[in-house]
């Protein structure tokens, strides 16, 4: 999303707390869905969470068309990224049902896979970094750290779950083909207006899902436990309202590779909560394959902000 319309001269402290801001929030959310998994299934989840976040963007949306400011075409131009937003919350959030809190957010570092793949053929431009042999070593760190960490399964001994992790790779397709959308698509719209605008048509695509395929179409959540409805409210704000364009804020701010680097910390940090709330536990060799696989991420970042500075 262009970052074209945010100061001139932004603050770096200011993009250290908001970057930190987006770490601490998406680290947080993911062990609000697994407990919430044993209460709301997917499909509501995915529907009630969402549908608040477009609430919250709708006066924005609102405001731009009351004023005759809304782009011309935006709506439009948000229909593919917002088709993979779905995809990929639909995919996040059922796996949390299935697999550990840490696996999860584990198996979304495939996503920097199919960008790299998806930006070699969509962006021309990009092809110099990407044969960049630093870039390739990164990409082959990152997939070889991958395998034992997905393969090796989660902390239910003598299993695989082959479901949850397919979902969790599938997540990490639906976000790096979201990220490639809204490049392609949404060049040259403001940052907040493009995300109200893809939160509006998301919403609608999950609510749809909510109704057709969630337990009572949905209907049971507002008599679900007070701590429930808290838990869905707060994941919400933090993880989808806010979370996204605290993202965006603190790239315009710190960059990409500075932000993204930052964000590798995630697993780490959800794993390790996770370790005390659920008794995830994930072996030596996960831990080492989840390692190598974010200094390879780290090394890829690396190369192109050499390249972009």
């Amino acid at each position: 999303m262009s970052e074209t319309r945010v100061g001139k001269s932004p603050s770096i402290k200011v993009g250290v707390i908001l970057v930190l801001m987006t770490l601490l929030g998406w680290s947080v959310v993911p062990l609000f869905l697994r407990h919430l998994s044993h209460s709301v299934d997917p499909w509501t989840n995915n529907g009630w969470r969402y549908g608040a976040s477009a609430l919250f963007w709708l006066p924005v949306v609102g405001l731009s068309v009351l004023r005759g400011s809304l782009p011309a075409g935006i709506w439009r131009s948000a229909m593919w990224p917002s088709i993979a937003n779905a995809f990929g919350q639909t995919c996040f959030t059922a796996a949390h049902g299935m697999i550990d809190p840490g696996l999860v957010t584990f198996g979304l570092r495939t996503q920097m896979v199919f960008v790299a793949a998806g930006a070699y053929f969509m962006f021309p431009q990009e092809r110099a970094i990407i044969r960049n042999k630093r870039y390739i070593c990164g990409f082959i760190l990152l997939a070889v750290g991958l395998l034992p960490v997905l393969l090796l399964g989660d902390s239910q001994p003598g299993t695989f779950p082959l479901a949850g992790t397919l979902l969790a790779v599938a997540a990490g397709l639906g976000y790096g083909w979201y990220a490639l959308a809204v490049r392609r698509c949404m060049a040259g719209y403001g940052s907040v207006e493009a995300f109200a605008v893809i939160c509006q048509i998301s919403a609608a695509m999950l609510l749809v899902g909510m109704v057709v395929m969630g337990r009572e179409h949905g209907t049971y959540v507002p008599s679900l436990p007070a701590r429930e409805l808290w838990m869905l409210g707060i994941s919400a704000f933090i993880g989808i309202a806010i979370g996204h364009v605290f993202y965006y804020m603190s790239i315009a701010r710190l960059g990409v590779a500075v932000t993204t680097g930052v964000l590798q910390l995630q697993p780490f940090i959800v794993s390790a909560v996770s370790y005390k709330l659920f008794g995830e536990v994930l072996s030596g060799w996960q831990w080492l394959g989840g390692s190598i696989a974010i200094v390879g991420a780290c090394l890829m970042l690396g190369v192109q902000f050499r390249k972009t500075a």
